[in-house]
């Protein structure tokens, strides 16, 4: 896991680093003995352990991304759901896999609340059922990068659960653009972000314009 991010605000920049240094690296004025005008704010970490996330979904780099980073290309990602014990299930060439380690860096998407007790007390048998059918046997069907995928798998899977509970099923589009996009954009730049402040110490950027009142008030909706 990454270090914590923090971030403060000085002579009109934003300044991110790993710890807050005894004076500025823009301007070099020291804090020493004082306190800087807005409070260090920690940038949250958008990587979880998945074998710690049950019942969830989940993305992390393949293995043929041999660096294991998010740099936003979606062929270098691999998804998998998470049973109730953390055990990760992926489809890969040679069938669906069941991975007890591999998956401590990754994005996760929940997928159960804490209360649904009966989706949880099936959620094992329905992904070893879901896992057993012939669709995702190498035998009687190949894996396809395009369309016979991992995604797929996970897409196929969370549609079939969805329709137990009489819901609609998501589209590739709906799924991808209301809950993985904007969680691999983030995770590519929190990457980055690391990356450029284990080079460099610091990553230093233009401070945004002071909000009105009015705006303010709205800063925290996303559009």
């Amino acid at each position: 896991m990454e270090k914590s991010v923090v971030k403060f605000s000085h002579c009109n920049k934003d300044i991110f680093c790993f710890f807050v240094p005894e004076e500025c690296p823009e301007c070099g004025h020291s804090f020493s003995g004082q306190r800087l005008e807005e409070a260090p704010v920690s940038i949250p970490n958008p990587f979880s352990n998945g074998h710690k996330s049950p019942c969830s979904f989940l993305v992390a780099p393949t293995d043929e991304n041999k660096l294991r980073e998010f740099d936003g290309g979606s062929g270098d990602l691999h998804t998998g759901i998470t049973n109730t014990k953390g055990v990760v299930f992926n489809y890969t060439k040679s069938g669906v896999r069941r991975d007890y380690q591999g998956w401590e860096r990754c994005i996760s998407v929940p997928l159960v609340q804490p209360d649904m007790y009966n989706l949880l007390d099936q959620w094992d048998p329905y992904l070893e059922k879901f896992s057993a059918t012939p669709m995702w046997d190498p035998i009687w069907q190949s894996f396809n990068e395009e369309t016979h995928n991992c995604y797929n798998y996970t897409l196929m899977f969370i549609n079939c659960v969805l329709a137990t509970q009489g819901k609609r099923a998501l589209s590739k589009d709906e799924f991808t653009k209301g809950f993985v996009l904007p969680r691999v954009k983030r995770a590519s730049k929190y990457t980055t972000l690391c990356r450029e402040i284990s080079q460099n110490h610091f990553y230093i950027t233009d401070s945004p314009p002071k909000e009105t009142k009015e705006t303010a008030a709205y800063g925290d909706v996303e559009t």
